[in-house]
């Protein structure tokens, strides 16, 4: 027998009653599948109580976002450890490609940035 998560008001009449409704009976909402191989991946980020940034702890499938944070909580956070997740459907994710990384990020010798009015300060405020 298989089992589905209702949410507040969306069982359907005859299960109200008790009696088990069969999967196949019971309307999807659009965009979700039941089919676990169908769900997309999802990639989960957490910020712990210690920092600022949330880092990436790993990726899961889920039908939804609701879904991926509620697995993500389960998977990827014990004892209270993190104050927020992210949940990113993967395929929303670009990213550069590691080979281009020379010719993408310039070496920071030519970028080196000397405040022309340093220079023009009278002698007596240079040591400031």
């Amino acid at each position: 027998m298989i089992t589905r998560k209702f949410y507040y008001g969306d069982i359907p009449e005859d299960a109200g009653t008790g009696t088990p409704v069969p999967l196949k009976n019971i309307a999807k909402p659009s965009g979700q599948t039941t089919d676990k191989k169908d769900w997309p991946l999802w990639e989960v980020f957490i910020r712990s109580k210690q920092g600022l940034d949330h880092k990436h702890v790993g990726s899961l499938h889920a039908a939804d976002a609701t879904m991926a944070i509620e697995n993500a909580r389960d998977v990827y956070t014990r004892r209270m450890e993190g104050v927020s997740i992210w949940v990113v459907e993967s395929q929303f994710i670009h990213a550069s490609n590691p080979d281009d990384a020379e010719s993408f990020y310039e070496p920071a010798n030519d970028k080196i940035y000397r405040h022309p009015t340093f220079y023009e300060l009278p002698d007596e405020l240079k040591h400031m």
